[in-house]
């Protein structure tokens, strides 16, 4: 009682030899007899009295993440458990742990508010409100954590740059959450007390207010904001994680892929045991700053001729990323998305522009000022859409320009070829976006496969590539036997699936209702974390079978981010899909998750 109530200070275990060492002889004999028995480190409760020892408790001990690993590849070593236990006993959430930058449980912190774990790690710096901003200051050497309302395409270079992404709108499938994921960077999403204000360059939360340059610090796997700089451990990849991992490769049935957007994520991934890229999404390309201002122009263009001269600029570029990422995965599938999401996300904001041009407008500044302003916003009105996460993107932005479909095709192919020519083995995949009828995949791809002929006959190589569909609208489920007369394989976006069949917008609902259904048990679970079965996996069911009844080579993966979650992963086992792929961070666990699924289906299948 006196140890517990921390009125005694008790000694290390060592000492009892050198003071009772008969006891300790006898306890060291009993200790191991219970460890052998129950095959797993033993939390015992003893006492001696007059030199006798008495045991008078034993039970599994609690432990660490590292702990886990280390317990359980010892106890192979020993002889104690077979490897197949070994994994079993170590959970896929205890890897992810391990492989993240983490908040000292003993540190006394003084939290600020609390949102969504959106991607796991802890980061300490200053806060800095602008994307730009947050660039120039880490290249001076200053750690900063970026804090936008919600982050969009354009932040993308400064969520690069921060230490971490804070955001007070947003769930956890929102551009931050995502693209912060894919970083391997901390985000806390959707923190609705946190009160942003971008004119000021502040925020307010928990009756305090951190201004630009002063220090806070995020836990993206708790979604605590906490005041100050707080001690943290650093992530580890030890040789005890390898092996286990090692382990579990040879258990799992599914492959493991990782989402990745550049080379040095795809680098990153193959470090992790990727066995391919699942989702290369070219969009956050267009994105950097000496791209943006080529991608604005194409939009602008009033012709196709001019659109097609800012397209060949473009081209130079996005065969250069393909040429990268290809290449640093030699060997192994790389699945490249085409252009996915709406214009006017490439251009700046109504409300901005709006502003800049009334302003203008009313101190009579002379028109030569804010005219490309002014032309700015009437293309942006043009663009603008009602709900445009349903509108012009996808394959239907490449039906109507299908010339852009063509430089990224091209581009593609191009360096494809380049690394052939080179001795590289290359397995490009292209995907179709947002599609929902056969006639929209089929029209697609006709321009890729012309675009690639002419490619591979101005090359003189031969370069083999596939063509398939995202499947995330429920017509394309529903239909799949038709789809794949034209898919050569199939990847499940489940985060659109997820937010088309339930109706739920996936920015906004985890911040108004969605996790109150939860709470209150109106749903199980959060269906943007792990996969409704019920539902989306019902459609997920259908598009396996017809497709796979219509093409029997037809291979099926996931990209969603459920990819990364163990239950979604057991799921896709039972589904019989070929792949999950996830954030690179992600890999590791998603393997031993696998390796879960798969030995759990064989014990229920005896």
């Amino acid at each position: 009682e006196d140890v517990v109530a921390g009125i005694r200070t008790p000694k290390p275990i060592a000492a009892l030899a050198e003071e009772l060492p008969q006891a300790y002889k006898q306890f060291e004999q009993i200790a191991r007899k219970l460890e052998r028995h129950y095959r797993d480190v033993q939390d015992m409760e003893f006492t001696i009295e007059r030199g006798r020892l008495y045991m008078l408790q034993t039970r599994s001990g609690k432990r660490t993440a590292e702990a886990a690993v280390k317990i359980a590849v010892d106890m192979v070593r020993e002889r104690l458990i077979t490897k197949q236990e070994a994994v079993l006993r170590v959970e896929a959430m205890q890897v992810d742990q391990l492989l993240h930058r983490r908040i000292d449980p003993k540190a006394s912190v003084e939290v600020l508010a609390t949102g969504l774990a959106a991607s796991p790690g802890a980061a300490y710096g200053t806060a800095v409100f602008d994307a730009d901003r947050a660039e120039a200051m880490a290249a001076q050497g200053e750690k900063v954590i970026l804090v936008r309302i919600e982050t969009n395409p354009d932040d993308v270079h400064g969520m690069i740059a921060a230490e971490g992404v804070l955001t007070s709108r947003g769930g956890r499938t929102s551009h931050a959450a995502v693209v912060a994921r894919g970083m391997g960077k901390p985000c806390v999403a959707g923190a609705e007390t946190v009160h942003v204000d971008l004119t000021k360059r502040r925020f307010t939360a928990g009756g305090k207010t951190i201004k630009e340059g002063e220090p806070f610090t995020i836990d993206g796997s708790t979604g605590r904001v906490i005041a100050g700089q707080v001690p943290m451990l650093d992530a580890e990849v030890s040789g005890e994680l390898e092996e286990l991992l090692r382990w579990a490769d040879g258990f799992r049935r599914l492959e493991v892929w990782a989402n990745g957007d550049y080379p040095h994520d795809a680098e990153r991934a193959r470090g992790f045991g990727a066995q391919g890229i699942g989702l290369c999404r070219t969009e956050h390309m267009f994105m950097e700053q000496e791209r943006l201002p080529i991608v604005q122009r194409m939009i602008l263009s009033p012709s196709e001729d001019e659109r097609r001269r800012e397209l060949d600029r473009l081209l130079v570029f996005q065969r250069d990323d393909f040429y990268g990422i290809l290449g640093t995965m030699r060997g192994l599938p790389v699945v490249i998305r085409l252009i996915d999401p709406p214009l006017h996300e490439f251009l700046p904001s109504l409300e901005d522009l709006l502003v800049e041009v009334t302003r203008a407008q009313a101190l009579g500044r002379p028109e030569r000022e804010w005219a490309e302003q002014s032309r700015l916003l009437d293309a942006v009105r043009n663009l603008h859409e009602q709900n445009p996460m349903l509108g012009l993107r996808g394959c239907r932005l490449g039906l109507l320009f299908p010339e852009i479909i063509e430089m990224q095709t091209r581009a593609i192919m191009e360096a494809a070829a380049r690394l052939t020519k080179e001795g590289v083995d290359v397995q490009p995949e292209i995907m179709v976006p947002l599609v929902g009828t056969l006639e929209e995949l089929r029209r697609t791809s006709e321009v890729i496969d012309r675009t690639a002929r002419a490619v591979l006959s101005e090359q003189r190589v031969a370069v083999a590539y596939l063509v398939g569909t995202m499947i995330e609208l429920p017509r394309a489920a529903l239909t799949a036997g038709q789809i794949a007369e034209s898919a050569e394989f199939f990847s499940f976006g489940t985060n659109d699936l997820t937010q088309t069949a339930f109706g739920f917008s996936r920015d906004d609902a985890e911040g108004k209702f969605l996790l109150k259904y939860v709470d209150e048990k109106i749903l199980p679970r959060n269906p943007f974390e792990t996969l409704d079965r019920d539902g989306v996996g019902r459609l997920m069911q259908i598009a396996v079978d017809e497709g796979r009844a219509a093409r029997p080579s037809l291979a099926v993966g996931i990209c969603g981010e459920h990819g990364g979650d163990p239950d979604s992963i057991a799921f896709c086992e039972e589904l019989g899909l070929d792949y999950v792929s996830c954030s690179p961070y992600r890999v590791p666990a998603a393997r031993l998750a696998a390796a879960h699924a798969r030995l759990a289906r064989v014990e229920r299948d005896r």
